[in-house]
């Protein structure tokens, strides 16, 4: 998360250099002042100095040019015919029309790269933003507190599901603490087996299916490769290598449950039975 963030700022950082590298290019062709090249305006004096060099040596053959061109005129009148008027055209800089048509396609450019800076950094911030402030991989806020939970859990004889947490909510026999106490990968949620719950990751260990609970059986059973866990997820059989996943739960005094779904906890390894609960039925899955 933090490197993402970094990486906002620095794409933002770079969009404005590029703006202002911009700005100032074009500066400096309004200007005239960058080396190598010459402002239209430039240009045109010196062509009028190199027209102005050379104005003497025609001054005779232009001379004689005038009067064979008053002579004509002369004649024109005479005859009746008024000599067509001339009119000069105002020399277009045409360096002038490109400057304007680069400051176009720079300006499209680098706007259209602020946008879609400014887009994804706007997206990325909404989507930290929702995760900070609730759902998984958050704090979760359970709807039930504790003793609500475990007479639901007694009266239905199945977990309490969690979908904001994706966990299951399951009792766990507190006469099985000390056994718990003996498998390290317990250690942060034995203050919750103590108090005779356990929070459950709905995700097999082996490819990532959801778990359903299997009403028959008291076991969680993957319908994907039969992967088997009992009622506390422990490894039961299929190919999943270890116990499910879980998650700490942090119980208030008056009984509020809250699951900590930021940090998944590696569930117990192979051969791991805390609580020796087999099979209370036929399975869901396989034979």
């Amino acid at each position: 998360m933090f490197v993402l963030v970094i990486a906002i700022v620095a794409l933002l950082v770079l969009a404005a250099v590029a703006v202002l590298a911009s700005a100032r290019r074009r500066a400096n062709d309004a200007s005239g002042n960058v080396t190598g090249r010459l402002a239209g305006e430039t240009r045109q004096r010196d062509r009028e100095a190199a027209a102005s060099a050379t104005a003497g040596g025609e001054a005779a053959a232009s001379a004689e040019a005038r009067e064979r061109s008053d002579a004509t005129k002369g004649e024109l009148v005479a005859a009746g015919a008024a000599p067509a008027v001339r009119t000069e055209r105002q020399p277009v800089d045409e360096e002038t029309i490109g400057i304007s048509r680069r400051q176009f396609f720079n300006r499209g450019i680098v706007l259209s790269l602020a946008l879609a800076i400014g887009a994804f950094g706007a997206a990325a911030i909404a989507f930290l933003y929702s995760k900070s402030t609730g759902g998984f991989g958050s704090k979760v806020q359970v709807d039930k507190n504790l003793k609500d939970v475990l007479a639901y859990t007694s009266e239905k004889k199945e977990p309490y599901y969690v979908p904001e947490a994706r966990t299951y909510l399951v009792p766990y026999p507190v006469a099985d603490v000390d056994a718990a106490k003996q498998v390290p990968q317990y250690e942060k949620i034995i203050p919750n087996m103590e108090q005779g719950i356990v929070a459950i990751y709905q995700k097999c260990v082996h490819l990532g299916c959801k778990v359903p609970w299997c009403a028959s059986s008291q076991w969680f059973e993957c319908p994907c490769h039969g992967s088997k866990y009992n009622r506390v997820g422990e490894y039961r059989g299929g190919p999943a290598p270890r116990g499910l996943d879980h998650f700490v739960m942090a119980i208030s005094g008056s009984g509020g449950l809250t699951i900590d779904t930021s940090v998944v906890l590696i569930g117990a390894p192979l051969g791991t039975d805390t609580t020796e609960q087999g099979a209370e039925g036929p399975p869901c899955v396989g034979g």
